[in-house]
């Protein structure tokens, strides 16, 4: 199956194509090309992943590798290629499933919007992106689908461009994600300058022998500054809660699949440039773990039934950040994987709420939705009890693994661990804040909510049922599992605690705990508990005024800057060109006055300038003899 590998970024461009040139106009005829052309690569993707998993002689050390010459010149060659191996395989099946499932889900969710076909088009060109980059073998490649990447998530984010805040979310998605870019390239450049290749098996081995590791330790930070971007991490974490102004399903493939995991994807390929430069590694873990705490302080104050998801994403992403920081590979993919699972099940379970809603929504504005929407309440509490953590399902296994990995790592293990566990108490309490809130608390009466159509409940059932059961890949309880798919190094068996497991537990039942006693039973007035920590909420509310800082940072000092190098532009640059113009028109029109037409004055200027010249020639001579 591997050979037909290149087949499964190639459907979902081809979708694409026939879309915006012939389909356009036929909206149902759009909507099953992309389906059915995502299908097709999802097949293929299981075929492959079948096969990397299960041939012994496909490993994460003894990779496949299909390349072709694409641009050559004298001292550079360019390919463009296929890397395949388990990681590869992971996240082929990872971004085919969740692709296909959005848009299934999809076809009901935007069955009466004007741009329905533009819509599956542009999640069709944003699929092939992604998986242009995951099959890459070289960081050139990989730059070049990056950035394709980036600019269906413009499109996506400002799919409902006539709404000012889309295009506004849209535009701080693509401007933050190119200064994080910025720094990316460089760092590749410099890859290319000293390694003089871009492929990750050659560099894989160059990085071993290098014996500059201070260089080598600034080369991996700038390329950590493109998944900072493209995964939200601190301060570059700004864009994606803004990002829930696209429409819900393309939330739910960013957050699940696509761009957010196209950052810790990165990581993990190229983990051999941060393995030999182990001071990176060190910054990559405490900005992952400060992010995942940073995050869920956010998340516990916010109203909106998206942003509160969005926030939980930045918090999940950090984890597996920290885990790549510490050295664990394997951790921070299983976790993704499982993620990809529940979070597209929270996401796609928000858009039916919305949905039967009417677009409302701040979470105090619903209630009784447990009662008319039985199928999305009940898959949302288990994808929530997913990303809580809670035994046995998916998150359980993925989660407990990366506390594991802080708990024993080489640096910072405790203090890191600690940041994980209390994260994991206000995850479980943000969550079912949400749900008690949102689904059982008094209905509304000015609501009508009803269940989703088959075609929206179907993928919360699916997904639903692969939050319990997916992590179990990855537990102690099967052989040759996730962790001896994809390692660094050697292959390991999963280290499983049952200390730090019922600890885990227990935070995340603490946290449902509270919630419920607060949201729920009432016993404390949550309106109370805000004006007795008004500072505090106040603070975690407006999300630390980061926003606020960089607009003050550019109202005040880029623009000052900018008014500077302005007035310097005008007036002493186009100064000095504009006095050599005024000077050399000076000139020009005292010699105009000698042009009189008269020949005797012609003939008397001739004259004294020979006079002149002789002068001075024959004095310059005289001076010479002497």
């Amino acid at each position: 199956m591997i050979q037909n590998a290149w087949l499964i970024p190639l459907l979902p461009v081809v979708a694409f194509i026939l879309i915006i040139f012939m389909f356009r106009p036929y909206r149902l005829l759009s909507a099953l090309t992309a389906v059915i052309s995502m299908f097709g690569s999802l097949v293929i993707s299981i075929g492959v992943l079948y096969q990397t998993v299960t041939d012994p002689s496909i490993s994460m050390s003894s990779p496949v590798e299909i390349a072709v010459p694409w641009l050559e010149v004298p001292g550079l060659t360019l390919e463009m290629g296929l890397l395949i191996d388990p990681l590869t395989g992971v996240m082929l099946f990872v971004v085919t499933f969740i692709a296909f499932l959005v848009m299934v889900y999809s076809m009901g969710y935007m069955s009466h919007d004007p741009g329905y076909s533009r819509f599956f088009a542009y999640l069709s060109l944003f699929t092939f992106s992604m998986l242009g980059l995951v099959v890459a073998n070289n960081f050139f490649q990989m730059f070049v689908f990056w950035e394709l990447v980036g600019l269906c998530s413009y499109l996506l984010i400002g799919f409902w461009f006539h709404k000012n805040s889309a295009s506004e979310a849209n535009k701080k998605a693509f401007i933050t994600n190119r200064v994080a870019d910025f720094g990316f390239l460089i760092g590749i450049l410099m890859i290319f300058f000293h390694f003089g290749t871009f492929n990750f098996i050659e560099l894989g081995v160059a990085v071993q022998g290098f014996a500059n590791i201070g260089l080598l330790t600034i080369i991996a930070l700038l390329i950590f500054v493109g998944p900072m971007g493209k995964s939200g991490q601190f301060p570059l974490h700004v864009w994606l809660p803004d990002a829930m102004e696209g429409p819900t399903p393309v939330s739910a493939l960013i957050h699940a699949a696509t761009m957010v995991a196209a950052g810790v994807y990165l990581l993990a390929r190229s983990f051999s440039i941060f393995y030999a430069a182990p001071e990176s590694l060190v910054v990559i873990a405490y900005i992952g773990g400060f992010t995942a705490f940073f995050a869920a302080t956010i998340a516990i104050t916010q109203n909106d039934f998206k942003r509160i998801l969005a926030f939980s994403t930045l918090s999940q992403l950090g984890y597996m950040v920290m885990a790549i920081g510490v050295g664990s590979i394997s951790a921070a993919m299983f976790h993704l994987t499982t993620h990809a699972f529940f979070k597209a099940l929270l996401f796609l379970g928000a858009g039916s709420v919305i949905h039967a809603l009417h677009e409302k929504q701040n979470i105090w504005e619903m209630g009784g939705l447990s009662k008319k929407m039985p199928i999305t309440t009940w898959t949302f509490v288990i994808g929530s009890l997913a990303l809580a953590g809670v035994f046995p399902l998916a998150g359980f296994w993925s989660k407990d693994e990366i506390l594991v990995a802080t708990k024993y790592a080489a640096f910072g293990g405790t203090g890191l661990w600690w940041l994980a566990t209390i994260t994991a108490f206000l995850t479980a309490f943000y969550m079912f804040r949400l749900i008690f809130v949102a689904f059982f608390s008094p209905a509304k009466p000015e609501n009508h909510p009803h269940e989703s159509p088959v075609s929206m409940a179907l993928p919360l059932i699916i997904l639903g049922f692969l939050s319990i059961f997916a992590g179990f890949i990855g537990s102690p309880l099967v052989e040759n599992g996730f962790s001896n798919w994809i390692y660094f190094g050697e292959p390991h068996a999963p280290i499983f605690k049952w200390s730090l497991a019922v600890k885990s537990t227990a935070v995340a039942f603490a946290g449902m705990t509270l919630a419920w006693l607060i949201y729920h039973k009432q016993v404390v007035s949550a309106e109370a508990i805000k004006n007795r920590l008004k500072p505090i909420y106040t603070l975690l509310y407006n999300k630390y005024y980061i926003d606020e800082l960089y607009q003050l940072f550019f109202d005040k000092v880029v623009y000052n800057i900018g008014n500077l190098f302005n007035w310097g532009d005008k007036n002493i640059i186009d100064g000095i060109a504009d006095g050599k113009a005024a000077l050399i028109k000076a000139i020009g029109e005292k010699v105009r006055l000698i042009q009189t037409g008269n020949m005797q004055n012609y003939a008397f200027v001739i004259f004294t300038a020979i006079a002149i010249f002789v002068l001075l020639t024959t004095g310059f001579g005289l001076g010479g003899a002497q």
